[in-house]
């Protein structure tokens, strides 16, 4: 499917590894310039790109404003100015009982998952405004609308990056910048491999009765009765960057297989 973003520059935060590198794939493959941003940038295999030479990518902390505002200063200089911000940035952080995590590990994940969306976004969105034209795309999780009492500070987080959508979509939306979410659940990725290796350390068995039992236990209502894959959360993603999704604001869109129980 043509999407019509032949020349588009996008910025993906989280872009080395899981659902933003797989994004990153099929928007080069659509014909846009990808930009990644992520702590291990230099892992990046620019081999895996339809078009190579116009892929780049960038060591950086979403924690840190400073560089987020650095590496803006050279696209700026580049000619690079982004017009579609992917946000896939994000870490599990600590999970257990709400009493045994400390303020520190709560901060630790609301200074990636929450602050690392709004740090972006306060950086490269006068780019979008001076186009007159952007789109802004932020990775939630079926967390932030179905908690689990065992991950309370992650599901916090995701709540408020659909609250962040939903708020910026509003006055962003006047300005033709558009701006929606994508939630998915129990995604094959780097990040869900190390959670399902911790369970089965503890339950001592396999990783893949540890995602069967995780499913059962854990996920009742996946009627997929799998993990998901990246790609299926990227076909998503690629068509709310299209002008196919021109009509679409304020919008989360769930990749879930049925795991939120409510309508």
């Amino acid at each position: 499917m043509d999407l019509g973003l032949e020349g588009k520059k996008v910025l993906i935060t989280g872009g080395g590894s899981g659902i933003g590198l797989e994004t990153a794939q099929l928007l080069n493959q659509e014909g846009a310039n990808v930009i990644l941003l992520d702590k291990n940038a230099d892992k990046v295999d620019s081999s895996t790109f339809t078009t190579p030479q116009n892929v780049v990518s960038y060591q950086c902390d979403v924690t840190r404003p400073e560089d987020l505002q650095d590496i803006h200063q050279k696209l700026v200089m580049q000619d690079k100015k982004a017009d579609i911000l992917i946000h896939c940035a994000g870490i599990t952080g600590a999970q257990g009982d709400f009493s045994d995590i400390s303020l520190e590990q709560w901060h630790d994940v609301f200074d990636v998952n929450l602050f690392g969306a709004i740090n972006t976004t306060k950086e490269f969105l006068p780019d979008f405004e001076s186009n007159g034209w952007g789109r802004i795309i932020f990775i939630a999780s079926e967390d932030g609308q179905q908690p689990y009492s065992d991950e309370i500070p992650y599901c916090c987080t995701k709540a408020g990056v659909l609250a962040l959508s939903k708020g910026l979509s509003r006055t962003l939306g006047k300005k033709n910048v558009l701006v929606n979410t994508v939630s998915p659940a129990f995604i094959n990725t780097p990040m869900t491999d190390r959670m399902m290796e911790k369970r089965a350390g503890q339950l001592g068995v396999s990783f893949d009765e540890a995602i069967q039992s995780f499913l059962k236990d854990k996920r009742p209502y996946m009627t997929s009765q799998r993990r998901g894959e990246a790609a299926e959360v990227a076909n998503v993603i690629a068509f709310l960057c299209s002008d196919k999704a021109s009509f679409v604001n304020g919008a989360e869109y769930r990749v879930d297989a049925g795991s939120v129980a409510t309508i």
